[in-house]
Protein backbone atom coordinates (compact mmCIF):
# COMPACT_ATOMS: atom_id res chain seq x y z
CA UNK A 1 0.00 0.00 0.00
CA UNK A 2 1.12 3.07 -1.20
CA UNK A 3 1.48 6.32 1.71
CA UNK A 4 0.65 10.13 0.84
CA UNK A 5 2.33 12.38 3.43
CA UNK A 6 -0.69 15.51 4.02
CA UNK A 7 1.88 18.85 4.42
CA UNK A 8 -0.99 20.65 6.23
CA UNK A 9 -4.06 20.99 8.21
CA UNK A 10 -7.38 22.26 8.61
CA UNK A 11 -10.06 21.49 5.75
CA UNK A 12 -7.85 20.55 2.94
CA UNK A 13 -6.04 18.08 5.43
CA UNK A 14 -9.58 16.42 5.84
CA UNK A 15 -10.17 16.77 1.86
CA UNK A 16 -7.04 14.67 1.23
CA UNK A 17 -6.99 12.20 3.71
CA UNK A 18 -10.79 11.58 2.51
CA UNK A 19 -9.69 11.21 -1.35
CA UNK A 20 -6.57 8.88 0.23
CA UNK A 21 -8.58 6.49 1.37
CA UNK A 22 -10.81 6.26 -0.94
CA UNK A 23 -7.77 5.36 -3.62
CA UNK A 24 -6.81 2.89 -0.58
CA UNK A 25 -3.87 4.80 -0.11
CA UNK A 26 -2.59 4.91 3.50
CA UNK A 27 -2.11 8.97 4.94
CA UNK A 28 0.46 9.96 7.64
CA UNK A 29 -0.81 13.57 9.06
CA UNK A 30 1.88 16.08 10.11
CA UNK A 31 0.50 18.37 12.70
CA UNK A 32 2.20 21.11 15.11
CA UNK A 33 1.65 21.29 19.05
CA UNK A 34 -1.34 23.43 18.65
CA UNK A 35 -2.78 21.10 16.58
CA UNK A 36 -2.48 17.70 18.50
CA UNK A 37 -6.03 16.66 18.72
CA UNK A 38 -7.63 18.49 15.64
CA UNK A 39 -9.77 16.35 12.70
CA UNK A 40 -7.02 15.60 10.00
CA UNK A 41 -4.99 14.03 12.83
CA UNK A 42 -8.02 12.04 13.97
CA UNK A 43 -8.87 10.70 10.72
CA UNK A 44 -5.24 10.06 9.44
CA UNK A 45 -3.66 6.87 9.66
CA UNK A 46 -1.29 7.63 11.56
CA UNK A 47 0.22 11.35 12.43
CA UNK A 48 3.41 12.87 13.27
CA UNK A 49 4.38 15.96 15.02
CA UNK A 50 6.51 18.78 13.21
CA UNK A 51 6.95 21.27 15.50
CA UNK A 52 5.73 24.20 17.83
CA UNK A 53 2.79 26.19 16.81
CA UNK A 54 4.53 29.13 14.81
CA UNK A 55 4.02 28.26 11.37
CA UNK A 56 7.74 28.48 10.36
CA UNK A 57 8.67 25.86 13.13
CA UNK A 58 6.20 23.56 11.47
CA UNK A 59 4.24 23.93 8.71
CA UNK A 60 7.01 25.68 6.65
CA UNK A 61 9.86 23.44 7.71
CA UNK A 62 10.56 21.82 4.81
CA UNK A 63 13.45 19.69 6.33
CA UNK A 64 11.50 18.54 9.68
CA UNK A 65 8.04 17.70 6.74
CA UNK A 66 10.56 16.13 4.99
CA UNK A 67 12.33 14.04 7.87
CA UNK A 68 8.66 12.91 8.61
CA UNK A 69 8.25 11.26 5.23
CA UNK A 70 11.53 9.44 5.78
CA UNK A 71 10.47 8.41 8.51
CA UNK A 72 7.26 7.33 8.05
CA UNK A 73 8.33 5.84 4.37
CA UNK A 74 5.82 8.21 2.52
CA UNK A 75 5.60 7.53 -1.52
CA UNK A 76 3.69 10.87 -2.22
CA UNK A 77 3.52 14.10 -0.68
CA UNK A 78 0.06 16.58 -1.17
CA UNK A 79 1.38 20.11 -0.02
CA UNK A 80 -2.39 21.52 -0.12
CA UNK A 81 -3.14 25.08 -0.29
CA UNK A 82 -1.04 27.47 1.47
CA UNK A 83 1.97 27.12 3.65
CA UNK A 84 4.41 25.01 1.17
CA UNK A 85 1.95 24.39 -1.91
CA UNK A 86 3.48 26.45 -4.52
CA UNK A 87 7.32 26.79 -2.85
CA UNK A 88 9.91 25.36 -5.52
CA UNK A 89 11.87 24.73 -3.27
CA UNK A 90 9.68 22.43 -1.30
CA UNK A 91 9.18 20.27 -4.59
CA UNK A 92 12.44 20.18 -5.61
CA UNK A 93 13.89 18.63 -2.19
CA UNK A 94 10.56 16.21 -2.17
CA UNK A 95 11.86 14.92 -5.51
CA UNK A 96 15.77 14.73 -4.14
CA UNK A 97 14.14 13.12 -1.30
CA UNK A 98 12.46 10.06 -3.54
CA UNK A 99 9.09 11.72 -2.51
CA UNK A 100 6.66 12.10 -4.99
CA UNK A 101 5.24 15.72 -4.69
CA UNK A 102 1.94 15.79 -5.93
CA UNK A 103 2.03 19.23 -7.74
CA UNK A 104 3.67 20.90 -11.17
CA UNK A 105 7.68 20.45 -11.83
CA UNK A 106 9.81 22.66 -9.58
CA UNK A 107 10.81 24.66 -12.03
CA UNK A 108 7.22 25.32 -13.73
CA UNK A 109 6.42 26.16 -10.20
CA UNK A 110 9.17 28.59 -10.13
CA UNK A 111 8.67 30.92 -12.81
CA UNK A 112 4.81 30.88 -11.88
CA UNK A 113 5.57 31.93 -8.19
CA UNK A 114 7.57 34.64 -9.90
CA UNK A 115 5.11 37.10 -11.37
CA UNK A 116 7.70 39.54 -13.14
CA UNK A 117 8.73 36.50 -15.01
CA UNK A 118 5.23 35.14 -15.63
CA UNK A 119 4.36 37.96 -17.15
CA UNK A 120 7.46 37.92 -19.28
CA UNK A 121 6.58 34.52 -20.44
CA UNK A 122 2.87 35.27 -21.47
CA UNK A 123 3.94 38.58 -23.37
CA UNK A 124 6.48 36.47 -25.11
CA UNK A 125 3.85 34.19 -26.20
CA UNK A 126 1.51 36.87 -26.67
CA UNK A 127 -1.29 36.63 -24.45
CA UNK A 128 -3.24 39.02 -23.17
CA UNK A 129 -2.12 41.02 -19.77
CA UNK A 130 -2.69 43.76 -18.01
CA UNK A 131 -0.53 46.96 -18.73
CA UNK A 132 2.31 47.44 -16.35
CA UNK A 133 5.97 47.68 -15.75
CA UNK A 134 8.36 45.35 -17.83
CA UNK A 135 9.38 44.15 -14.68
CA UNK A 136 10.51 45.15 -11.07
CA UNK A 137 10.39 48.49 -10.28
CA UNK A 138 13.79 49.36 -8.51
CA UNK A 139 13.15 52.77 -7.04
CA UNK A 140 10.99 55.83 -6.53
CA UNK A 141 11.95 57.70 -9.64
CA UNK A 142 11.34 54.36 -11.74
CA UNK A 143 7.89 53.87 -10.27
CA UNK A 144 7.26 57.25 -10.94
CA UNK A 145 8.17 57.00 -14.30
CA UNK A 146 6.62 53.48 -15.19
CA UNK A 147 3.42 55.03 -13.46
CA UNK A 148 3.42 57.99 -15.94
CA UNK A 149 3.13 55.60 -18.79
CA UNK A 150 0.89 53.60 -17.77
CA UNK A 151 -1.57 55.61 -16.12
CA UNK A 152 -3.30 55.83 -12.34
CA UNK A 153 -5.25 54.10 -11.07
CA UNK A 154 -2.48 51.38 -10.66
CA UNK A 155 -1.73 48.33 -8.30
CA UNK A 156 1.58 47.70 -6.07
CA UNK A 157 2.01 44.25 -6.62
CA UNK A 158 4.62 41.65 -4.95
CA UNK A 159 6.23 40.04 -7.31
CA UNK A 160 6.63 36.66 -5.65
CA UNK A 161 3.25 37.17 -4.13
CA UNK A 162 0.00 35.27 -3.69
CA UNK A 163 -2.97 35.28 -1.37
CA UNK A 164 -4.15 38.51 -1.70
CA UNK A 165 -1.44 39.32 0.32
CA UNK A 166 1.44 42.66 -1.35
CA UNK A 167 -1.23 44.21 -3.20
CA UNK A 168 -2.17 48.01 -2.94
CA UNK A 169 -4.19 50.39 -5.21
CA UNK A 170 -2.80 53.80 -5.67
CA UNK A 171 -4.58 56.49 -7.21
CA UNK A 172 -2.05 59.42 -7.86
CA UNK A 173 2.23 59.98 -7.60
CA UNK A 174 1.80 61.17 -3.99
CA UNK A 175 0.34 58.24 -2.42
CA UNK A 176 2.64 55.45 -4.94
CA UNK A 177 5.59 57.38 -3.05
CA UNK A 178 3.76 56.57 0.23
CA UNK A 179 2.58 53.08 -0.31
CA UNK A 180 5.67 51.79 -2.04
CA UNK A 181 7.99 51.19 0.60
CA UNK A 182 4.85 49.84 2.70
CA UNK A 183 4.61 46.91 0.24
CA UNK A 184 8.50 46.23 -0.34
CA UNK A 185 8.22 45.36 3.35
CA UNK A 186 5.08 43.68 3.55
CA UNK A 187 6.15 41.40 0.81
CA UNK A 188 9.66 41.14 2.44
CA UNK A 189 8.12 39.65 5.37
CA UNK A 190 5.51 37.82 3.41
CA UNK A 191 7.60 35.83 0.72
CA UNK A 192 11.41 36.63 1.35
CA UNK A 193 11.50 38.66 -1.50
CA UNK A 194 10.79 42.74 -1.57
CA UNK A 195 10.32 43.03 -5.36
CA UNK A 196 7.29 44.75 -6.53
CA UNK A 197 5.81 45.86 -9.94
CA UNK A 198 3.27 48.19 -11.35
CA UNK A 199 0.07 47.53 -12.94
CA UNK A 200 -2.54 49.37 -14.45
CA UNK A 201 -5.94 49.30 -12.01
CA UNK A 202 -9.16 48.59 -13.85
CA UNK A 203 -12.55 49.72 -11.31
CA UNK A 204 -15.37 47.60 -11.82
CA UNK A 205 -13.70 44.05 -13.27
CA UNK A 206 -14.43 40.77 -12.63
CA UNK A 207 -12.11 38.14 -11.49
CA UNK A 208 -12.99 35.11 -13.33
CA UNK A 209 -10.62 31.62 -13.17
CA UNK A 210 -10.29 28.69 -15.41
CA UNK A 211 -9.65 25.03 -14.10
CA UNK A 212 -7.01 23.28 -15.65
CA UNK A 213 -5.67 19.77 -15.22
CA UNK A 214 -2.84 18.48 -17.29
CA UNK A 215 -0.96 14.62 -17.18
CA UNK A 216 2.48 13.80 -18.00
CA UNK A 217 1.72 12.51 -21.38
CA UNK A 218 0.67 16.08 -22.79
CA UNK A 219 -2.78 15.82 -22.07
CA UNK A 220 -3.96 19.33 -21.24
CA UNK A 221 -7.76 20.09 -20.06
CA UNK A 222 -9.49 22.55 -18.82
CA UNK A 223 -13.12 22.06 -16.45
CA UNK A 224 -14.57 25.60 -17.48
CA UNK A 225 -14.83 28.98 -15.49
CA UNK A 226 -15.11 29.97 -11.90
CA UNK A 227 -16.10 33.13 -10.73
CA UNK A 228 -14.04 34.43 -7.47
CA UNK A 229 -15.36 38.26 -8.09
CA UNK A 230 -16.61 38.69 -4.64
CA UNK A 231 -14.10 39.65 -2.30
CA UNK A 232 -12.41 41.83 0.73
CA UNK A 233 -9.29 42.99 0.55
CA UNK A 234 -8.27 40.70 -2.13
CA UNK A 235 -9.42 37.78 -0.24
CA UNK A 236 -12.62 35.59 -1.48
CA UNK A 237 -15.85 34.76 0.21
CA UNK A 238 -18.32 33.62 -2.29
CA UNK A 239 -17.31 31.92 -5.49
CA UNK A 240 -19.20 30.02 -8.49
CA UNK A 241 -18.93 27.99 -11.15
CA UNK A 242 -19.68 28.68 -13.93
CA UNK A 243 -19.10 32.75 -14.19
CA UNK A 244 -22.52 34.03 -14.87
CA UNK A 245 -23.66 37.09 -17.02
CA UNK A 246 -20.44 36.47 -19.51
CA UNK A 247 -20.89 35.94 -23.51
CA UNK A 248 -20.40 32.50 -24.57
CA UNK A 249 -18.10 33.29 -27.07
CA UNK A 250 -15.80 35.56 -24.23
CA UNK A 251 -16.11 32.24 -22.34
CA UNK A 252 -14.84 30.00 -24.60
CA UNK A 253 -12.07 32.48 -25.45
CA UNK A 254 -10.67 32.43 -21.69
CA UNK A 255 -11.36 28.78 -21.16
CA UNK A 256 -9.02 28.15 -24.82
CA UNK A 257 -6.45 30.48 -23.47
CA UNK A 258 -5.90 29.23 -20.36
CA UNK A 259 -5.24 25.69 -22.11
CA UNK A 260 -2.74 27.51 -24.18
CA UNK A 261 -1.14 29.26 -21.25
CA UNK A 262 -0.85 25.91 -19.66
CA UNK A 263 0.47 24.26 -22.72
CA UNK A 264 3.07 27.29 -22.77
CA UNK A 265 5.06 26.48 -19.83
CA UNK A 266 4.63 22.84 -19.85
CA UNK A 267 1.91 22.74 -16.40
CA UNK A 268 1.28 19.52 -15.24
CA UNK A 269 -1.20 18.09 -12.62
CA UNK A 270 -4.13 21.01 -11.56
CA UNK A 271 -3.54 24.69 -11.52
CA UNK A 272 -5.77 27.61 -11.88
CA UNK A 273 -5.79 30.62 -14.90
CA UNK A 274 -6.56 33.60 -12.97
CA UNK A 275 -8.22 36.52 -15.79
CA UNK A 276 -9.36 39.75 -15.24
CA UNK A 277 -12.16 40.64 -17.13
CA UNK A 278 -12.59 44.40 -17.21
CA UNK A 279 -15.99 45.96 -17.95
CA UNK A 280 -15.79 46.68 -21.53
CA UNK A 281 -15.50 42.98 -21.57
CA UNK A 282 -11.61 42.34 -22.34
CA UNK A 283 -9.87 39.60 -20.55
CA UNK A 284 -6.14 39.58 -19.29
CA UNK A 285 -3.98 36.97 -17.85
CA UNK A 286 -3.27 38.14 -14.06
CA UNK A 287 -1.36 34.76 -12.47
CA UNK A 288 -1.25 31.06 -12.62
CA UNK A 289 -2.29 28.83 -9.07
CA UNK A 290 0.52 25.92 -9.64
CA UNK A 291 -1.72 24.10 -7.01
CA UNK A 292 -5.55 22.95 -5.77
CA UNK A 293 -7.78 25.91 -4.92
CA UNK A 294 -10.13 26.44 -1.87
CA UNK A 295 -12.73 26.78 -4.42
CA UNK A 296 -12.53 23.48 -6.24
CA UNK A 297 -15.45 22.03 -4.61
CA UNK A 298 -17.84 24.38 -7.11
CA UNK A 299 -15.80 22.70 -10.39
CA UNK A 300 -15.87 19.60 -8.92
CA UNK A 301 -19.97 19.82 -8.48
CA UNK A 302 -20.70 20.37 -11.67
CA UNK A 303 -18.45 18.45 -13.11
CA UNK A 304 -18.34 15.05 -11.10
CA UNK A 305 -14.99 14.94 -10.99
CA UNK A 306 -12.85 14.73 -7.56
CA UNK A 307 -9.69 16.48 -8.51
CA UNK A 308 -7.79 15.49 -5.92
CA UNK A 309 -7.97 12.42 -6.94
CA UNK A 310 -7.23 13.75 -10.38
CA UNK A 311 -4.16 15.39 -8.28
CA UNK A 312 -2.99 12.27 -7.30
CA UNK A 313 -3.06 9.55 -10.58
CA UNK A 314 -1.45 12.17 -12.21
CA UNK A 315 1.10 12.57 -10.00
CA UNK A 316 1.30 8.75 -10.01
CA UNK A 317 1.78 8.95 -14.10
CA UNK A 318 -1.38 8.04 -15.26
CA UNK A 319 -2.73 9.31 -18.70
CA UNK A 320 -5.95 11.96 -18.66
CA UNK A 321 -8.10 9.69 -20.40
CA UNK A 322 -11.25 12.37 -20.40
CA UNK A 323 -11.04 13.92 -24.33
CA UNK A 324 -12.15 17.50 -23.51
CA UNK A 325 -15.93 17.19 -25.64
CA UNK A 326 -17.19 14.43 -23.15
CA UNK A 327 -16.26 16.80 -19.82
CA UNK A 328 -19.85 18.80 -20.29
CA UNK A 329 -20.56 20.80 -16.86
CA UNK A 330 -24.44 20.42 -15.05
CA UNK A 331 -26.25 23.01 -13.42
CA UNK A 332 -24.76 25.76 -11.63
CA UNK A 333 -22.36 25.95 -7.74
CA UNK A 334 -22.09 27.84 -5.03
CA UNK A 335 -19.44 28.35 -2.58
CA UNK A 336 -19.75 30.05 0.59
CA UNK A 337 -16.08 30.61 3.14
CA UNK A 338 -17.51 30.61 6.54
CA UNK A 339 -14.96 32.14 8.73
CA UNK A 340 -14.59 33.02 12.67
CA UNK A 341 -14.77 36.73 12.11
CA UNK A 342 -17.43 39.40 13.02
CA UNK A 343 -18.64 41.54 9.64
CA UNK A 344 -20.19 44.15 12.00
CA UNK A 345 -17.37 44.59 13.28
CA UNK A 346 -14.77 45.46 10.72
CA UNK A 347 -14.35 41.75 10.75
CA UNK A 348 -13.06 41.28 13.97
CA UNK A 349 -11.38 37.63 14.33
CA UNK A 350 -13.66 35.24 16.62
CA UNK A 351 -11.03 32.42 17.32
CA UNK A 352 -12.60 29.95 19.98
CA UNK A 353 -13.76 26.53 21.09
CA UNK A 354 -16.74 25.00 19.03
CA UNK A 355 -18.94 24.41 21.54
CA UNK A 356 -22.09 22.94 18.90
CA UNK A 357 -22.35 22.62 15.18
CA UNK A 358 -25.19 21.75 13.59
CA UNK A 359 -24.65 21.34 9.53
CA UNK A 360 -27.27 22.13 7.08
CA UNK A 361 -27.72 18.96 4.31
CA UNK A 362 -30.25 17.73 1.65
CA UNK A 363 -29.68 17.09 -2.24
CA UNK A 364 -27.00 19.56 -3.37
CA UNK A 365 -25.29 20.34 -0.10
CA UNK A 366 -21.98 19.51 0.39
CA UNK A 367 -19.77 20.47 3.48
CA UNK A 368 -15.91 20.74 3.99
CA UNK A 369 -14.40 21.39 7.11
CA UNK A 370 -11.53 20.84 9.27
CA UNK A 371 -12.85 21.28 12.63
CA UNK A 372 -16.37 18.60 14.41
CA UNK A 373 -17.82 20.07 18.09
CA UNK A 374 -15.39 20.71 20.49
CA UNK A 375 -11.94 21.88 18.07
CA UNK A 376 -10.48 25.49 18.54
CA UNK A 377 -11.00 27.98 16.01
CA UNK A 378 -7.04 28.85 16.39
CA UNK A 379 -5.86 32.84 16.21
CA UNK A 380 -2.72 31.46 15.02
CA UNK A 381 -3.89 30.06 11.70
CA UNK A 382 -6.38 30.73 9.18
CA UNK A 383 -10.00 31.79 9.98
CA UNK A 384 -12.04 29.42 7.74
CA UNK A 385 -14.33 27.37 9.82
CA UNK A 386 -15.92 25.69 6.82
CA UNK A 387 -17.24 25.79 2.89
CA UNK A 388 -20.26 25.01 2.32
CA UNK A 389 -21.04 24.72 -1.27
CA UNK A 390 -24.80 24.20 -3.28
CA UNK A 391 -25.55 22.82 -6.45
CA UNK A 392 -28.38 22.96 -8.64
CA UNK A 393 -30.16 22.77 -12.08
CA UNK A 394 -29.52 26.58 -12.69
CA UNK A 395 -27.64 29.95 -10.59
CA UNK A 396 -31.26 31.02 -9.25
CA UNK A 397 -32.05 27.73 -8.12
CA UNK A 398 -28.33 27.48 -6.41
CA UNK A 399 -28.26 31.01 -4.45
CA UNK A 400 -32.02 29.78 -3.04
CA UNK A 401 -30.43 26.65 -2.04
CA UNK A 402 -27.42 27.86 -1.04
CA UNK A 403 -28.90 31.01 1.63
CA UNK A 404 -31.63 28.22 2.56
CA UNK A 405 -28.13 26.05 3.85
CA UNK A 406 -26.49 29.28 5.29
CA UNK A 407 -29.64 29.93 7.20
CA UNK A 408 -30.06 26.03 8.41
CA UNK A 409 -26.37 26.68 9.88
CA UNK A 410 -25.46 26.74 13.61
CA UNK A 411 -22.15 27.01 14.59
CA UNK A 412 -21.80 27.99 18.96
CA UNK A 413 -18.82 29.36 20.72
CA UNK A 414 -17.59 32.03 18.01
CA UNK A 415 -18.81 34.58 16.00
CA UNK A 416 -19.00 33.85 12.12
CA UNK A 417 -19.98 35.09 8.61
CA UNK A 418 -23.04 32.99 7.24
CA UNK A 419 -25.35 35.97 8.10
CA UNK A 420 -23.15 38.41 5.73
CA UNK A 421 -22.58 36.01 2.97
CA UNK A 422 -26.81 35.03 3.13
CA UNK A 423 -27.22 38.81 2.66
CA UNK A 424 -24.74 39.00 -0.31
CA UNK A 425 -26.46 36.21 -1.71
CA UNK A 426 -29.75 37.97 -1.66
CA UNK A 427 -28.70 41.42 -2.83
CA UNK A 428 -29.97 42.57 -6.64
CA UNK A 429 -26.36 43.34 -7.72
CA UNK A 430 -24.73 39.42 -6.97
CA UNK A 431 -28.31 38.20 -8.68
CA UNK A 432 -27.90 40.37 -11.65
CA UNK A 433 -24.04 39.27 -11.88
CA UNK A 434 -22.80 42.76 -12.09
CA UNK A 435 -20.59 43.00 -8.87
CA UNK A 436 -17.22 43.67 -9.16
CA UNK A 437 -14.05 42.49 -7.45
CA UNK A 438 -14.67 46.44 -5.08
CA UNK A 439 -18.26 45.99 -5.04
CA UNK A 440 -17.98 44.62 -1.14
CA UNK A 441 -15.96 47.17 0.53
CA UNK A 442 -16.73 49.91 -1.88
CA UNK A 443 -21.16 48.90 -2.37
CA UNK A 444 -22.18 46.11 -0.12
CA UNK A 445 -20.39 46.46 3.08
CA UNK A 446 -21.71 50.16 3.88
CA UNK A 447 -25.12 48.85 2.52
CA UNK A 448 -25.11 46.11 5.42
CA UNK A 449 -23.74 47.46 8.04
CA UNK A 450 -26.67 50.51 7.53
CA UNK A 451 -29.23 47.78 7.43
CA UNK A 452 -27.77 46.54 11.16
CA UNK A 453 -29.65 47.34 13.91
Amino acid sequence: MQTVLVANRGEIAVRIIRTCKKLGLRTVAVYSENDERSLPVRLADESVCIGPRPAEKSYLNIDTILAAAKAYRADLLHPGVGFLSENDAFAAACAEAGVVFIGPAPETMRMLGDKEAARRVMLANGFPVVPGSDGTVESLKEALSVARTIGYPLMIKAAKGGGGKGIRIVEDAAALERELPLVRREAQQAFGDGGVYLEAYMPESRHIEVQILADTHGNVLHLGTRECTLQRKNQKLIEEAPAANVPAETICAIEQTAVDIARAVGYQNAGTVEFLLSKDGRFFFMEMNARIQVEHPVTESIYGLDLVKAQIQVALGHHLRVPQESLVPRGHAIECRINAECPAEQFRPSPGVLSGVSLPGGYGVRIDSGYAVGDEISPYYDSMVLKLVAHADDREEAIRLCSAALTELVIDGIEHNADFARAMLADADFRAGIAHTKWIEQTFLPRYLRGRP
